[in-house]
């Protein structure tokens, strides 16, 4: 099973630079998509419901043209979740849960909760980076409800964090900046610490200059100089059957690459 997670910065965009092209071209189990930017009636009919899919899609409740995800998956789920279930964190439509049970998946696991997020920036303000580290400690708290009823976990999408150095080029310059914030940061290692594993950098532990994110007004993927802060984590058990992580950062039409794992 091969998953694909993009933050697209826009999908209706990203649709007109050949970014759903080349995800139809790729074709992979389930795609999961962050920054939509759209809600689903202002979709094309082939990109709201390609053929092959189950489509969903959740988006901001009061800004138009703003956060939003969508999932799209060659295997119906036994169930989907739209929000962590609080009101407040939900209104921007961040979040969708794909929830499968051993027979629909024959991977081996008797539950397999795939969650799709995208999770706040903290810029903007003191308001803002409290919604973030708000969100991220429900979050927290969801995932561990979660893994307690006996699921094993994927979630993916754009953190809005860099880990540790190696995560971004210009760490000593960005040490005061929302997005390397030792308290952001730190939300990274108690998700590490509950379990959760970050897939990539678990293959690759020691990989420098391999990134995710880069600021399109400086021209910073030119050169290199980014940021990773798009995800796959997941739970031991699933981890024990992942083959493959990589970024894939030679596709274009975001200012984000999709990132992807094989799961077999």
């Amino acid at each position: 099973m091969r998953i694909i997670s993009w933050n697209v910065n826009g999908l209706r965009a990203n649709v007109k630079k050949g970014g759903f092209d080349w995800f139809l071209n790729e074709l992979p189990d389930i795609y999961c998509i962050q920054e939509t930017k759209a809600q689903q009636e202002q979709l094309e009919d082939g990109v709201r419901s390609p053929a092959g899919y189950f489509a969903y899609f959740d988006h901001s409740k009061g800004r138009k043209g703003y956060s939003g995800v969508a999932a799209y998956s060659k295997i119906k789920p036994d169930l989907v979740s739209y929000g962590l279930g609080i009101e407040k964190y939900d209104q921007e439509g961040r979040f969708l849960g794909l929830f499968f049970d051993k027979d629909q998946l024959k991977l081996g696991m008797e539950k397999l909760a795939v969650l799709n997020i995208y999770f706040p920036n903290g810029g903007g303000g003191p308001d803002r980076l409290k919604f973030k580290l708000e969100y991220y400690d429900e979050f927290l708290k969801y995932i561990n409800k979660l893994k307690k009823k006996g699921y094993e976990i994927i979630f993916c999408g754009d953190v809005n964090t860099a880990h540790e150095e190696i995560d971004l080029a210009r760490p000593k310059e960005n040490e005061e900046n929302t997005g390397f914030l030792p308290i952001e940061r730190a939300w990274i290692d108690r998700v590490v610490a509950e379990g959760y594993v970050d897939v990539f950098r678990h293959f690759h532990p020691g990989v420098k200059d391999a990134y995710t994110y880069w600021d399109m007004k400086t021209f910073a993927r030119d050169r290199n100089v980014g940021w990773r802060i798009d995800y796959f984590f997941a739970t031991p058990g699933v981890l024990a059957k992942v083959d493959k992580s990589r970024i894939l950062d030679e596709i274009m039409g975001s200012d984000h690459c999709p990132i992807d794992i094989i799961v077999r």
